[in-house]
This record gives C-alpha cells, structure tokens and sequence, in this order.
C-alpha cells in the first residue's frame, strides 16, 4: 500500500459497487454516492469494469453484502444501536448515506491510515461534505489496538454497537482477526457482520484452480489472501465468544435471496460467504 493511496482491493470494490448501479440499476444494493466517489476517472474504471464479465459473479456478492450488513444495521438501530463501526471502510459511502443520522447514530469509519487520507482527499476533491456524525478513526490492524482507537475516537465500549467488516477478513493473518472479533465479541448486545473465504481444500477441483487464480492475482498486487475458514468450525468458534444468533449466507443463499434463483439439490459448493453474528446479551 502507497501513501496516500487507497488498497487497490478496496477501490475495486468501489468500482464494482458503481458498476451495480448502472449494469444491475442497484438490483441489490442502492449506493447514490457510488459513482461520485470515485472521481474524474469514475467513467473509465466503470465502463472496463462493466466490459469483463467475468467479475459478474464478484460485483453481485460485493452488492449482497452490503445489502445483508445494512439490514441487519437498520434492524439493530430499531432496537436501539446507536454507534456502527466500519471496520476497513475503503470507499464504503454509509456514512454519507447514513439514514439513521436524525435518531443519533454515530459512524466511526475505521481503516489504514493510508486509505482514510486518500478519501478524505477525495471527498474534498468531489465536493461532499463530512457529514457530522462521521467521526474517522485510522487505525493499522496489524499493530495498533482497535479499543484504544475507537475510545480515543470517542466510541463507548459501555453501550451496543454494530460493526460492519467487509471485504477485509481474506487479507488479514489470524492472530487480527482473533483480536477483532476478541473485542465485539467483550461488547455488551454486539454484532457484526463480515465476509470470509472457505480453505481452497474445500472447493471442487474445477473451482479451486479459478479461486487459486484469483488469489494469486491478490497476491501480485501486494494484497494476499492470507485467513481462510471452513463454515462450521467457524461458527462453533463464535458461540464459544459468546456470540448466540448467527447467521451465514453462502453463495448459493445470496442468489434465492436477491435474485430468485432456486438451491440445486445436494451440498452447496464452496464459495464466499456472508456471516452475521449477534449476542444477545
């Protein structure tokens, strides 16, 4: 990662989530603040984006889940949540959109140093204010501790809160995300949603040489895919955090919910997956 430059992961995301609103017309996932984001060059990386078809499968899952996470947020500011903590920002645009700002819920968008001041720059460059309830919070998960950020940042570790975890999990070692989830998991009512990928193990043959490709691609750029984990283990993992409502939405889930195609009989394959994890208590 440069200085002064976002992850290259994370402005593709970005691209992605601006193709789904022209190509798909925000089948999935409304973001008005997409395109806007990403500047002069929006035109360029959309309309090369929209000409690989190959990225479809990616674009539909970058949509789902946020789609999934602002659900679950919506339904946890109906029970009070006021405080959300996006946990590797990138160019997310929440905090610009945010529809719960009137009722008092606070955004603390926490990301690399690096990443936060390229889109703050951007921001500035594209005219869209910082809305007041935004508070940044640039924190390195590889060596700063995210409590002592977030508390500093004014986020209080006494009440619920939501975090928001997508497209980062693949890209960090065990021992930050054990830490992260450590830390919601301390929180009183917490919740979180985040996606992960399964072990290349667990794909057929055929799949596997495709995400094997894409993972070395990753690599290429600087960016490995260095966590991986199989569904079940990691969903006995978070009870024993204490974590008691869980819900894990696989590939084959996102396409009968938001788009209709039915399960084909037997396992489901291996794939990307969407996890939400609440305490109740």
């Amino acid at each position: 990662m440069q200085t002064g430059q976002p992850s290259i992961t994370a402005l593709g995301a970005a691209i992605l989530r601006a193709v789904h609103q022209s190509v798909d017309s925000g089948r999935i996932f409304t973001d008005p603040f997409a395109r806007i984001i990403l500047g002069a060059d929006a035109d360029t990386h959309i309309n090369a984006a929209s000409a690989d078809l190959a990225q479809t499968p990616m674009r539909i899952f970058i949509a789902a889940r946020s789609r999934i996470a602002e659900d679950a947020l919506k339904i946890a500011v109906g029970r009070g949540v006021r405080q959300v903590v996006i946990l590797g920002a990138g160019l997310d645009t929440f905090s610009l959109r945010n529809p719960h700002a009137q009722l008092g819920l606070r955004v603390f968008e926490v990301d690399h140093p690096a990443t936060q001041a390229w889109k703050r720059v951007r921001l500035q460059e594209t005219n869209v204010a910082i809305p007041p309830t935004l508070t940044f919070t640039p924190v390195d998960f590889t060596c700063q501790d995210i409590g002592q950020e977030l508390a500093s940042a004014g986020f209080r570790a006494d009440q619920p809160a939501f975090f928001c975890w997508l497209g980062v999990v693949p890209y960090l070692h065990r021992e930050a995300i054990t830490s992260i989830l450590g830390f919601v998991a301390g929180l009183p009512c917490s919740e979180i949603v985040f996606d992960y990928s399964e072990p290349l193990a667990n794909y057929t043959p055929e799949r596997r040489t495709n995400v094997a490709a894409l993972a070395a691609r990753t690599a290429g750029i600087g960016e490995p895919w260095l966590s991986y984990f199989d569904p079940a283990e990691l969903a006995q993992e978070l009870r024993e955090r204490g974590f008691d409502e869980l819900e894990d939405l696989g590939s084959a889930d996102i396409a009968t919910r938001y788009l209709g195609i039915p399960k084909a009989d037997g396992a489901p394959e291996a794939g990307p997956h969407v996890m939400r994890a609440r305490r109740t208590t």
